[in-house]
């Protein structure tokens, strides 16, 4: 874990490096992983290595929230944010959503604990009633609001529900997974129609038997207690029955996994449509890299995909039509905005970060 945490760190100074940007907003969900209660210190040991490291001692301004009150299990999202502003960016203000106004941002703010006292971001778990027949989980929402160059920013770090079971989202496309998420998604684009939403899995890939052979003998395996389907086995008639795919609750296995990097993935884009409901308010860039997760957690294998999931593109920052004119605006007609991965070569943990690189035009005068 310590060579995967070294590298993560030095892909992404080399990434803020090379773009130099003035304001970074970093933002993490599952803060402290699965194992929470015994990892939320490392994670935040992590955060503020990277506050306090060489690297960004130009940024003279950082505020930070991370809500680690796991014992508080109806408002716990374990979700992360920190913001880094730059020496040479002079003209920024953050929002005080209590006194419903701008201030100047100054020094270090690091905002550990429940967030609820904290006027300067909203936080809220995402309601229990969202998915009834599913563990309550800690996914949710945070809101910051800022004012750079003389415009209004709002950035919401938004963690939406995950397909628990690879055979459930087999049942029915779309899947009940992707209900949640589409409900979980509008409701936070009701409660405030975003600027910049960043970063937020909106999207599961929805794979089917298609891109199998034509030869392809599919098998549904159910227990023996029950009609419940146990795993689904596609075989190769014509290759001496090899499996092609192989899919339980936790595992998903494909022969030909390269189909998902060759060409960043772009084939199967046509069924990554979840995100396509919300066009109307949000959008996207143009998605040029593979599937962000579930990448393998093994240092030697940094572009090898895990047999537990299906590769999706469930890393993705999404914005409103206004935002997407408003980061395309440049005098110079230079290409401006930059969606990719950080460290693509590199052993990452399951998730590649996905990042946004764009100029805002200035409006002083």
């Amino acid at each position: 874990m310590g060579e995967i945490q070294h590298e993560w760190l030095q892909e992404l100074y080399k990434t803020i490096h090379c773009y130099k940007p003035q304001f970074i907003a970093l933002h993490f969900q599952e803060v402290g992983g699965k194992d929470y209660l015994v990892n939320m210190c490392h994670a935040e040991n992590f955060f503020w290595n990277i506050v306090s490291s060489e690297e960004m001692k130009d940024f003279d301004r950082v505020v930070s929230y991370v809500d680690n009150q796991f014992q508080a299990e109806d408002s716990f999202t374990a979700l992360g944010s920190i913001y880094f502003i730059h020496r040479t960016l002079k003209n920024i203000l953050q929002y005080d959503f209590n006194e419903k106004g701008f201030k100047m941002v100054s020094g270090q703010r690091k905002h550990v604990g429940s967030l609820d006292l904290v006027t300067t971001v909203e936080k809220e778990k995402f309601p229990k009633n969202f998915w009834p027949n599913f563990k309550w989980s800690r996914k949710g929402f945070m809101r910051t609001r800022w004012i750079i160059h003389n415009q209004g920013l709002d950035l919401v770090n938004v963690h939406l529900f995950h397909d628990a079971s690879n055979l459930i989202a087999c049942n029915s496309s779309p899947s009940i997974y992707s209900a949640n998420r589409k409900n979980a998604l509008r409701y936070v684009i009701n409660r405030y129609l975003v600027n910049i939403l960043t970063p937020t899995p909106p999207c599961a890939l929805c794979f089917g038997v298609q891109h199998l052979s034509t030869s392809a003998d599919v098998q549904t395996v159910k227990k023996d207690s029950s009609n419940e389907v146990e795993k689904i086995i596609c075989e190769d008639k014509d290759n001496d029955h090899q499996v092609l795919l192989h899919i339980e609750e936790k595992l998903f296995t494909y022969v030909h996994q390269a189909v998902f990097r060759e060409d960043n993935g772009r084939a199967l884009l046509k069924y990554d449509n979840e995100a396509t409901a919300f066009f109307d308010v949000i959008l996207e860039e143009d998605i040029q890299f593979p599937p962000s997760y579930p990448y393998s957690e093994e240092y030697a294998k940094p572009t090898q995909y895990m047999n537990t999931r299906c590769p999706a593109w469930c890393d993705r920052i999404l914005m409103s039509h206004t935002a997407q004119k408003c980061i395309h605006k440049r005098d110079d007609g230079e290409k401006s905005v930059i969606y990719n991965t950080v460290g693509s070569n590199v052993c990452m943990g399951d998730h590649k970060p996905v990042f946004l690189f764009f100029s805002l035009k200035t409006n002083e005068h």
